[in-house]
């Protein structure tokens, strides 16, 4: 069955909370990449300078196989507001899963990333339910 993480969403400030989270709960940081480590993709933004060091995505192990995933905002999404700034993040065990999941939960709400290949080797997609909260789903089809 698929597990549920926390994702949290900064205004720049990404990786200074990770790395106070990282003091709390130990560990690594398996993955912490930045906007300008992104390939270019058609109908991306180009980011300033400032925007491309900002966190793209971090992941911390909190233990029990829990999660503690992040990113930055920047200009081409906008500052995000406390309180719309957590999403509930699933991993999926299978791409079958995965649209099961994303096609029930998103039922009456609204699509902000169709499920799709990614250039980081998920299958993932984004939408808020009808009922306001946000959720992400991704399926790692080449998971070690």
């Amino acid at each position: 069955m698929a597990s549920i993480n926390p994702y949290l969403i900064f205004n720049g400030n990404c990786e200074e909370a990770f790395l106070f989270y990282q003091s709390v709960f130990g560990g690594e940081f398996p993955y912490i990449g930045k906007f300008k480590d992104m390939p270019p993709a058609e109908g991306n933004p180009v980011l300033s300078e400032a925007d491309g060091n900002k966190i793209m995505h971090v992941t911390l192990p909190i233990g029990n196989g829990s999660v503690l995933m992040g990113s930055d905002s920047n200009s081409a999404s906008g500052e995000v507001a406390f309180g719309q700034n957590v999403s509930l993040s699933i991993n999926a065990q299978s791409k079958e899963e995965a649209n099961k999941l994303f096609n029930g939960l998103s039922a009456g709400g609204t699509i902000t990333m169709p499920m799709n290949q990614t250039f980081w080797g998920a299958y993932f997609g984004m939408f808020v339910d009808k009922f306001g909260i946000s959720w992400m789903i991704n399926f790692d089809e080449n998971e070690k």
